[in-house]
C-alpha cells in the first residue's frame, strides 16, 4: 500500500513532468504537504486517510497561528491538487478537500499617489543628464500607459508607434494589447530619441528602448532604485511606493475621472475584471475622504 510520504514524492514528480515546475516551486509544494502531514499525524491520521473534518482542523490551526489568509489559501490549493491527483491515480476513492472553501483574502488597496505627487515625481529627474532624460521619459510613459515595470524595461522601438500614439505590449501569458499614449508621453519619447538615447549608448547597440550606459537594458531592481531616488527628491515617503506606483496611479486617476472599468481593464491587461475592480474601491475611498473633509454634516 502506498504511504503518504511516497504519495507526496510522486505528486511532486508528476507536477514536474506535467508542468515543468521550477525547483523552488516543487520545494514549496513539498513543504506545504509535509507540514499538513505532520499536523495530521498528531491527530492520528495522515494525508491518505484524512477526512474533510481533519483538513478543516488543519486549516483552523493555521488561522490560530495568525497565518495570513493568502498562506492558508495557498496551502489549501496545494492540498486540492494533491487529492485530485490521488483520486485520478486511484490512491483514494474520494477527495476530502472537495467541499472546503478557501479563506477570504484581505483586500489590499494600492496607496495611489495624488495627482500633485505624480507631477512632483515626474519633475524630479535632472534633464541636463541623459540618464535623467531617459528616466523622465520612462516615468511619463508609465503614468501615461499603466505598463508593468517589466513591460517598460523590455520595451523596444518597434513596439512604439509615434504616428498612431500607441504602444504594443506583450503582457502576461503572451497576451498582446495596444495602449494609447497622450501627447506629453509622445513628446518625451521623441525628445529622448533625439537627445538622450545616443548619448547613453555612445555607439553601442541595444534592443531595449531605454538603455543604460553599459549598452544593456535596465533591470527591474535598477529602475526601482531610480524611483526611490526621485521619491526622495519629490518628498514622497518611500513606504508609499512600490514598483507599480505609477501603474496604480494611472488606473486610480482614470477611475477617479470617470473612466469605464472595462476600458481600464483592457489598458492594464488584466484577464479578469475582478482584478481591476479594486480601483473602484480606491475611488470610493477617495470620495469618502473628500466628503468627510468638506461636507458640513460629515
Amino acid at each position: 500500500m502506498l504511504s503518504a510520504d511516497d504519495a507526496i514524492e510522486q505528486f511532486v514528480d508528476k507536477l514536474w513532468l506535467e508542468r515543468g515546475l521550477a525547483a523552488n516551486t516543487q520545494d514549496a509544494y513539498q513543504s506545504d504537504l509535509r507540514q499538513a502531514q505532520a499536523f495530521l499525524i498528531t491527530r492520528g491520521t495522515d494525508l491518505l486517510q484524512a477526512t474533510t473534518d481533519h483538513l478543516l482542523s488543519y486549516l483552523a490551526s493555521l488561522a490560530e497561528q495568525a497565518r495570513q489568509a493568502s498562506t492558508s489559501a495557498r496551502r489549501l490549493s496545494c492540498l486540492r491538487q494533491f487529492y485530485q491527483l490521488a483520486v485520478r491515480e486511484g490512491w483514494l476513492e474520494q477527495d476530502p478537500s472537495a467541499l472546503l472553501d478557501a479563506p477570504q483574502r484581505a483586500r489590499h488597496l494600492p496607496d495611489a499617489l495624488t495627482e500633485p505627487e505624480v507631477e512632483a515625481l515626474l519633475a524630479a529627474p535632472d534633464l541636463n543628464k541623459p540618464e535623467g532624460l531617459r528616466d523622465r521619459c520612462m516615468l511619463e510613459l508609465l503614468y501615461a500607459t499603466g505598463l508593468r515595470v517589466t513591460e517598460l524595461i523590455e520595451l523596444t522601438a518597434s513596439q512604439i508607434s509615434l504616428s498612431q500614439g500607441l504602444v504594443q505590449i506583450q503582457g502576461k501569458g503572451g497576451k498582446e494589447r495596444l495602449v494609447p499614449m497622450g501627447e506629453p508621453a509622445l513628446d518625451w519619447i521623441t525628445r529622448f530619441q533625439r537627445e538622450g538615447r545616443q548619448d547613453l549608448l555612445q555607439g553601442k547597440q541595444c534592443n531595449a528602448f531605454f538603455p543604460t550606459r553599459r549598452g544593456a537594458g535596465m533591470t527591474r531592481q535598477a529602475f526601482w532604485y531610480r524611483i526611490k531616488l526621485y521619491s526622495q527628491i519629490a518628498d514622497i515617503p518611500s513606504e508609499r511606493l512600490s514598483p507599480h506606483t505609477l501603474r496604480h496611479a494611472f488606473a486610480t486617476h482614470l477611475v477617479n475621472h470617470g473612466a469605464d472599468l472595462r476600458v481600464v481593464q483592457l489598458l492594464l491587461g488584466h484577464s479578469a475584471l475582478s482584478t481591476t475592480q479594486i480601483y473602484t474601491h480606491v475611488a470610493q475611498a477617495r470620495l469618502q475622504s473628500l466628503y468627510q473633509a468638506h461636507h458640513p454634516r460629515a
